[in-house]
């Protein structure tokens, strides 16, 4: 089957036990931000009673699941990572009507998913224990990872493909039946990819997608006593609430939250270069993502040249639909967002802030120009709050003592980033920022093999990605092993 199969469902449905089961609630419909004609299928308001349902169809398979041996589960993703890439520019061209994202980072998208899939799908042949030396003679000890039990994923709508893949990969080679609730705004990539697995050879039952409000269905999802484990990506706000609820039945979480993430320019050769990083890793989705600079914290004595180029660099940006080839920089995700960015910024010139980017017209829509606010100080609100919008601020400081200072006065703790000539200052400021990622002399683009989360107010739990998925998604078991009974 194909990704048509999801387009033209003509009921709205959820995807449970491997078949579309219709929704009880009402219709949730799913727009296009660059066009709100382009009307996609609607997808279920989902009720509690779905995700019971939903729950219910995974603990089913999990006893058979966690029985599969490994490296067949492996052999599943395998074959769903060879689907992916068959139907690869289809799930591109449908991200980009859901969420609107240029069409270049949608495919971009698609292909670091298959790269965080591929790791995943070893992790099967790698569920290693150890031997430990006994105190007992002919005692045998050793330790063995299990999974962790049926998991609850509720991913967010910044990236409709990576999200879901970076959950459900891991999981399930760990052997973890998933219950996956895809945020409101872009469900049917999520949908699609729960289609390909099904078609990879994926057992009735083990992934289950139900759609719908996270008030409702994720709330549900995070209570369920038959959930062991909740993976959430999302806002600060709402996993506090979610952790909250997990602790309370003595379930685990792995919670990736929000940024406000810096980037210290402290010298360079090339500013022009520099410029360059700082703006791809700003502006990718528009500024909508957990990874994004938001932050420049430069020497004063290169601020003013430094100020200059990216000023250059935003303005010539090109703004508009996703589907266009031309465009740099596509629509928030709807037109509330765009206000809230709006309001930010309106924010951050009555405190004192400046300007630099020409406040130039944009398409009708969803859409906001990148800005530049200059001047920002520590205590300013575009300082301190994550705006998830083209939107830089520019704090300028005297030394790398000042710089980390600053870096380190936030709630979140993410990514941040160093740029000097001077490797003495650069392994300071790593050795000192209080960020779960630092990256030197580049932007804030990840590896799909490596650990990625963060502190404080940016993540709670194990690292996704890499070999710390797996200490979440299973359990770890001693067993002694005597020959006889005495």
């Amino acid at each position: 089957m194909s990704i048509q199969e999801v387009l033209e469902l003509s009921d709205p449905a959820n995807f449970i036990d491997n078949r579309w089961q219709p929704g009880a609630g009402p219709t949730r419909p799913v727009r296009n931000p660059a066009d709100p004609a382009d009307l996609l299928p609607g997808v279920p308001d989902s009720t509690p009673s779905e995700v019971d349902a939903a729950v219910e169809s995974a603990t089913r398979a999990a006893r058979h699941w966690a029985a599969t041996p490994a490296p067949q589960r492996g052999d599943v993703l395998r074959r769903w990572n060879e689907l992916i890439g068959e139907h690869a520019e289809e799930l591109a061209v449908l991200m980009t009507r859901e969420m609107g994202k240029p069409l270049a980072e949608s495919r971009g998208e698609i292909g670091r998913a298959r790269l965080e899939l591929e790791y995943a799908m070893g992790e099967a042949t790698r569920l290693h224990g150890a031997t430990i030396p006994s105190r007992m003679p002919e005692q045998l000890v050793y330790t063995q990872r299990g999974p962790l039990g049926v998991v609850g994923a509720i991913t967010p709508w910044n990236f409709p493909a990576v999200a879901p893949i970076r959950k459900l990969g891991p999981a399930l080679a760990a052997g973890c039946p998933v219950v996956l609730k895809p945020a409101e705004e872009t469900p049917l990539t999520a949908l699609a990819l729960a289609t390909l697995l099904r078609d990879a050879g994926l057992p009735d039952g083990v992934v289950n997608v139900v759609c719908g409000r996270g008030s409702v269905v994720g709330a549900h999802l995070a209570a369920h006593p038959k959930i062991a484990g909740v993976s959430f990506t999302g806002s600060t706000t709402v996993g506090h609430e979610i952790a909250a609820s997990v602790a309370r039945r003595l379930g685990v979480v792995q919670l990736e939250l929000g940024g406000k993430n810096a980037a210290y320019v402290h010298s360079a050769d090339d500013l022009g270069r520099v410029v360059e990083q700082i703006t791809s890793a700003a502006v990718q989705t528009s500024g909508q993502r957990c990874t994004a600079i938001s932050r420049v914290i430069v020497q004063n004595e290169i601020a003013d040249e430094l100020v200059r180029l990216i000023t250059e660099k935003y303005a010539a940006l090109t703004v508009g639909p996703g589907l266009d080839a031309a465009i740099q920089v596509g629509p928030l995700v709807n037109e509330q967002q765009r206000d809230r960015v709006a309001d930010y910024v309106r924010k951050g010139l009555e405190q004192g802030a400046t300007r630099t980017t020409p406040n130039r017209a944009v398409p009708n829509g969803p859409y906001f120009a990148p800005t530049v606010l200059d001047h920002v100080t520590p205590d300013m609100v575009v300082a301190r709050e994550e705006i998830f919008g083209p939107v830089l601020t520019v704090l300028r400081v005297s030394d790398v003592d000042e710089a980390i200072t600053v870096a380190n006065d936030s709630d979140y703790g993410l990514a941040s980033v160093v740029f000097s000539r001077e490797i003495d200052v650069a392994m300071k400021f790593a050795r000192e920022i209080s960020t779960g990622m630092v990256h030197i002399n580049h932007g804030t683009i990840s590896q799909p093999h490596v650990p990625f989360g963060g502190v404080h107010g940016s993540g709670l739990g194990e690292f996704s990605i890499g070999h710390t998925s797996t200490e979440f998604f299973t359990r770890l078991k001693t067993v002694y092993l005597s020959p006889r009974i005495p």
